[in-house]
């Protein structure tokens, strides 16, 4: 039951996470100052209430000054080029307003998520841009419970009351289909990721929607899924594709990474990239333009993105200004090179 309006709600210290818990307020510290001391099982049901409890430790509070100027960004992966670039424009927005960035990876891990958070609010870090894939809500609550302004990045708020910059990826993996069957492909596979990620089911729904167009039936494109976005994910993807039984002559890959693993397989079967079999990445990285074939990509504006949310979170957390939520929707656009500009080979 809610306490009276305007009653600040208790701070919540270690000694409640420990008696929640069942555990000493000897091993409640050590999950946050030694966990490689402390037991998984145990370090992981200490994470868990120390997040339902909204623990956060308070020694930053004399840095209050200096954090004030400081904006974070937390990303999935920074070994992949997008987030990369993503962080790098909200850096670029944060040097526009004299501010400084912390960078967060490895968002997806709940145990990471958690000690980011931790950080960020001991350090009075002025808000943060959320980049953090399929984890998005859970870590959207755990800000909204500390009262930790953010923007949500590379998809749509879980809630209104925040603003959010994303890309439309059904019209992405519809623009990639299309250049395809307009190259004259009748037979197409598409490399996908995780499941849980919004942003694969959204390419895969626009490279349906494409085949759905043409009039060809749903069958003429084969989903490849893959555990994880890496090159050698995409690799063993493309051992799968050489091993079908009827080989498609075009492969669309949910991100470069996959495309790139996929380039190697076939490369390495000694078969001839684009004319045996064309392939299509998403994201378009720098490293696309430079394969050992220049890899055909839907172009994703990931510095552009970060850069957006970057001001809206400045904007959000300026002193003495009304600001409106806002709910930004980038359009991405098909950059054609050399894997997909023949004739299909059959």
């Amino acid at each position: 039951m809610a306490g009276p309006v305007g009653r600040p709600r208790p701070r919540v210290g270690i000694k409640d996470v420990a008696r929640e818990a069942g555990v000493s307020f000897g091993t409640v510290s050590n999950v946050l100052n030694r966990p490689e001391i402390v037991s998984e099982g145990t370090r992981s049901r200490d994470l868990e209430v120390i997040d339902s409890l909204g623990y956060v430790r308070a020694e930053g509070a004399r840095l209050r000054g200096w954090a004030s100027r400081v904006i974070a960004v937390m990303v999935l992966d920074m070994a992949n080029p997008f987030f990369t670039a993503l962080a790098s424009g909200v850096e670029q927005a944060a040097r526009e307003a004299d501010l400084g960035v912390m960078v967060c990876t490895g968002a997806h891990d709940p145990a990471e998520a958690a000690r980011h958070l931790s950080l960020i609010t001991s350090h009075q870090v002025r808000g943060a841009v959320l980049a953090s894939g399929e984890e998005v809500g859970r870590t959207v609550a755990a800000f909204r419970r500390n009262a930790v302004p953010f923007v949500v990045a590379d998809q749509y708020a879980p809630q209104p009351a925040a603003c959010s910059v994303g890309i439309d990826d059904v019209a992405g993996g519809r623009a990639a289909v299309r250049h395809l069957l307009e190259r004259g492909h009748r037979s197409l596979a598409y490399v996908s990721g995780p499941d849980r990620l919004q942003q694969v089911r959204d390419r895969r729904r626009g490279a349906r929607t494409a085949i759905s167009e043409s009039g060809l039936p749903s069958t003429a494109l084969r989903e490849l899924p893959c555990d994880t976005l890496t090159v050698t994910a995409g690799k063993d993807a493309g051992h799968r594709v050489l091993g079908l039984s009827e080989r498609p002559t075009a492969v669309f890959c949910a991100n470069d990474l996959l495309a790139l693993g996929v380039l190697q397989a076939l490369y390495e079967a000694g078969l001839r990239v684009p004319d045996d079999i064309a392939v299509v990445g998403y994201d378009d990285i720098v490293f696309t333009a430079s394969a050992v074939v220049p890899l055909t990509s839907v172009r994703r504006p990931a510095s552009a993105m970060g850069r957006q949310a970057g001001r809206l979170l400045i904007e959000d957390t300026a002193h003495g200004t009304r600001h409106t939520h806002r709910h930004v929707v980038l359009q991405p656009g098909l950059v054609v090179r050399r894997s997909t500009l023949a004739a299909p080979a059959r």
